[in-house]
């Protein structure tokens, strides 16, 4: 699937082919932390198939919770966290936050990752008063 993207200030855009049925929440505390929240929603690209259009991005090398080592991409204006990718272009997943793309609302987790990381209280929040 093609989808289209970008960051909260709108200075950078991106295009790219995902497989829709690679979404995942990402339990890891990396995600947590990086998110701001209890996890991150991730989706694949297929065969590194992601064009930056417009913008400028900041690179950020880390050591995973897998102990992998990936290079993390931000929006050099606002912050804005794009993807995750192995580290010096090694095989691997690649992954692009839903929350950055235009078609978010296609998109539907499949699977969760890392769940021995959740916070406790994201298992069930039916109930919570939708305000």
């Amino acid at each position: 699937m093609r989808i289209t993207g970008g960051c909260f200030c709108k200075k950078i855009r991106y295009n790219a082919i995902i497989d829709p049925k690679t979404v995942t929440i990402c339990h890891c505390t990396d995600c947590q932390i990086n998110s701001g929240t209890a996890y991150g929603v991730v989706v694949g690209v297929v065969k590194d198939e992601f064009v930056l259009e417009a913008g400028d991005l900041t690179y950020f090398e880390k050591i995973a919770d897998s102990g992998a080592r990936r290079t993390l991409a931000f929006c050099s204006s606002c912050g804005t966290r794009i993807f995750a990718k192995p580290a010096d272009n090694k095989p691997g997943r690649f992954g692009i936050r839903v929350g950055t793309v235009d078609q978010r609302d296609t998109l539907i987790p499949k699977q969760q990752a890392w769940w021995q990381s959740a916070q406790s209280w994201t298992a069930d929040i039916r109930d919570l008063p939708k305000i």
